[in-house]
C-alpha cells in the first residue's frame, strides 16, 4: 500500500547561444548539456522503459531550448563536437601510453567510448533529434513534458501584460509544434509568480501604478492547468530579508503587492497541491529532499568518489579526477574510478527511497491521507554538474518500482486522480536567493530593465499597428530580438558574475538590433523603401537570431486567441 507519491520535475533550459560564441561561452553550453544531460536522460528512460518501468517524470523543455535542439546548425555542430572529443580522447591515450600514468590511459579510453556512444545515440537512435526522443517517451507514458516561457522571460518584472502573455502563448505554440499536443503544465521561469495588483516599474519612480494581470490569469487564458512554486510561496512568508536594504525598490514592489495578500492562518504543506481562484493548480517544492540531491556540500553530488567538475585536462578538457576528500584543493585530487563511483550511486538511490518513505509516512500520519513529495531540479544538475546524476535517476526509478511503497507520478497524474482540495492565493516571489526578485533586479543589472521596458512598449505598438503591413517582416524580426533580450539568464549571469561580460554584450546586442529594426519599420510603414544596407542588416539578423520561424505578431494582442474568435 503506497505511503505517498513522488513527483520528480526536471527543468531543462538553455538561453539562445547558436551563432553567439563557442567557448567558454556559447555553443559549448548546449553541446555539453546534450552530451552530459539530455542524451544520458534519454538513455536512462530507454532502459527503464525496456524493463517495464514508467517513472512518470515531469520534464520541462523550454521553447528556446527545443528550438535550438531542432536547428540544423546545432545538429551539424554537435556531431563535430562529439568527434572532437573522441579525437582528444584518442590523443590522450597515446600520450599516456608514452608518458604515463597508465590509469589515465584507461580513463581516456572510457571517454572515447562515452562520446562515441553519444554520437551513435544522437545520429542513429534518435535521428539527430533529441526532442523526438522526449516526445517518444511521452507517447510511451514514461514522462509528461511541460512547457515554459518562450525565452525564459522573468514574468513578474516584464513591463507589459502583452509581453508576459506573449512569453506564455509562444511557449504553448512552440510546444505544440514539437510535441504534437497542447501542454498541460508550465515551468514558470525561475518559478516566479506575480498576483494581480497595481504595479509600477521598479526602475522608474515617476511612473503611475496600473493594474497588472496575475500570472495564473495569463496561464488560465492559454489553457495551462498547473505550475510550480517554491515552498515559501504557499506559506505566505516574507521573503525579502536583507535584500530590501540592498535594493530599496524591491521593498516598495513587495509592499505594493502585499496589499492584496493576507498570509493564511491555516497550516499549508508542500506535500499538498492547491488550486487558485482561476482554477489553475500549483505544486510546491519539498525542501527536505531537495538538499539531498542538490547540495554539493551536504548532498549526494559532493561524494568524494564522484567525478570532479572543475579540474580538466587541456586542450580536450576531459576530466580524470574525482572530487576527493579535499574538495577545495584541485592539486590534491585523486584518480577517478567509474566503478567505485557507480557503487555509490546505488547506495545513494536506496538512501533517497528511505528518506522519501519517512517523509511521506510522517505526512500521512498527520494528514490521514497520501501526500506528494515534489522534487524540482534543473536537468543540467544531472550529468553536467553531477556527472553520475542520470545514472542516479535510473537507479532511483528501479528502486522505487521494486519497493512499491511510493507511487511515481507526473503532475498531470496527480490532478487527474486527486484534484486539489484547498483554495489558495499566492504572494509575489520566486525560487531565487531571498525568495523574491533580488537576483534579477539589483544594482548590477537594473540597467537592463531600464533598457527593456521601452522596447516592450514599442513592440506592443508595432505588433498592433504594423501587423500585415509593408513593415511586417521587419517587426517579426524585431520581436525575435526582444524575446531574446527578455531572457532571465542575462540578469542572473550578471548578478552571479559567472558570465557577466558575455551576458551584458548579448543583452545589449539584442536591444540595439531591436531599436535599429524598429527605426526601419517606422519608415517602411509610412511608405519608404529599405536601403541596401538595411536589407543586409535585416537578413543578417534573421540568420543570426533565427528561433521561432513561424512567429506570429498576434501573440502580442491583448486577448487570447480563443477570445479573439468569440
Amino acid at each position: 500500500m503506497p505511503v505517498g507519491r513522488l513527483l520528480l520535475c526536471l527543468h531543462s533550459h538553455m538561453p539562445y547561444v547558436l551563432s553567439h560564441g563557442k567557448s567558454p561561452h556559447g555553443t559549448d553550453w548546449i553541446n555539453e548539456a546534450t552530451t552530459e544531460c539530455y542524451l544520458p536522460l534519454l538513455h536512462a528512460l530507454d532502459r527503464l522503459n525496456n524493463e517495464g518501468i514508467k517513472p512518470r517524470w515531469t520534464v520541462n523543455m523550454t521553447p528556446i531550448l527545443a528550438e535550438q535542439l531542432e536547428d540544423p546548425a546545432f545538429k551539424d555542430e554537435y556531431e563535430h563536437y562529439c568527434q572532437s572529443k573522441i579525437d582528444h580522447a584518442i590523443a590522450d591515450q597515446k600520450r599516456f601510453e608514452r608518458e604515463g600514468p597508465l590509469w589515465m590511459q584507461g580513463l581516456a579510453a572510457f571517454w572515447q567510448r562515452f562520446y562515441t556512444r553519444s554520437l551513435v545515440q544522437f545520429k542513429h537512435q534518435w535521428g539527430r533529434s533529441v526532442i523526438e526522443g522526449f516526445r517518444f517517451f511521452q507517447e510511451q507514458g514514461c514522462i509528461e513534458v511541460i512547457t515554459s516561457g518562450a525565452t525564459h522571460g522573468y514574468q513578474p518584472l516584464l513591463g507589459t501584460d502583452e509581453s508576459a502573455r506573449a512569453q506564455v502563448r509562444l511557449g504553448v505554440q512552440t510546444y505544440e509544434k514539437h510535441f504534437g499536443r497542447k501542454p498541460r503544465g508550465i515551468w514558470l521561469p525561475e518559478c516566479a509568480y506575480r498576483p494581480r495588483y497595481d504595479w509600477k516599474s521598479p526602475v522608474n519612480p515617476d511612473e503611475v501604478p496600473w493594474q497588472r494581470m496575475s500570472t495564473d490569469e495569463i496561464l488560465k487564458e492559454e489553457g495551462i492547468e498547473y505550475f510550480f512554486v517554491d515552498s515559501h510561496m504557499i506559506r505566505g512568508g516574507q521573503p525579502l530579508g536583507t535584500y530590501a536594504a540592498n535594493f530599496p525598490q524591491l521593498a516598495e514592489l513587495f509592499a505594493r503587492s502585499s496589499k492584496y495578500f493576507t498570509p493564511p492562518e491555516e497550516f499549508r504543506s508542500e506535500y499538498e497541491h492547491y488550486v487558485l481562484p482561476t482554477g489553475v493548480t500549483c505544486f510546491a517544492r519539498d525542501p527536505e529532499t531537495t538538499v539531498k540531491v542538490w547540495s554539493g556540500e551536504a548532498g549526494y553530488p559532493g561524494d568524494a568518489y564522484y567525478l570532479e567538475f572543475h579540474k580538466q585536462l587541456y586542450p580536450g578538457r576531459l576530466r580524470y579526477w574525482r572530487i576527493s576528500e579535499n574538495k577545495a584543493d584541485l592539486g590534491q585530487k585523486q584518480p577517478y574510478n567509474p566503478y567505485e563511483a557507480f557503487e555509490r550511486i546505488q547506495n545513494h538511490a536506496a538512501d533517497l527511497v528511505n528518506v522519501l518513505k519517512g517523509t511521506l509516512a510522517r505526512y500521512k500520519g498527520l494528514a490521514d491521507r497520501n501526500g506528494t513529495v515534489v522534487a524540482m531540479y534543473d536537468t543540467e544538475l544531472f550529468g553536467h554538474w553531477w556527472w553520475e546524476g542520470p545514472e542516479f535517476l535510473y537507479e532511483l526509478g528501479k528502486n522505487l518500482h521494486a519497493d512499491g511503497e511510493i507511487e511515481m507520478v507526473s503532475a498531470g497524474d496527480v490532478i487527474d486522480t486527486d484534484p486539489a482540495r484547498h483554495l489558495i492565493t499566492l504572494p509575489e516571489g520566486s525560487w531565487g536567493e531571498g525568495g523574491y526578485h533580488y537576483i534579477w533586479l539589483n544594482n548590477e543589472n537594473s540597467w537592463t530593465w531600464e533598457k527593456l521596458y521601452p522596447v516592450e512598449r514599442k513592440m506592443r505598438q508595432m505588433a498592433k499597428e504594423y501587423n500585415g503591413g509593408p513593415a511586417h517582416e521587419i517587426v517579426v524580426q524585431a520581436g525575435r530580438e526582444m524575446l531574446l533580450a527578455e531572457s532571465s539568464d542575462w540578469q542572473f549571469l550578471i548578478s552571479t558574475f559567472s558570465a557577466k561580460d558575455y551576458s551584458e554584450i548579448r543583452f545589449t546586442d539584442h536591444v540595439d538590433r531591436f531599436h535599429r529594426l524598429a527605426e526601419i519599420a517606422d519608415r517602411v510603414h509610412t511608405g519608404s523603401a529599405m536601403t541596401p544596407d538595411e536589407q543586409l542588416f535585416l537578413q543578417e539578423c534573421q540568420q543570426k537570431d533565427a528561433p521561432f520561424a513561424d512567429l506570429d505578431l498576434s501573440i502580442w494582442h491583448a486577448q487570447p486567441v480563443e477570445a479573439l474568435s468569440k
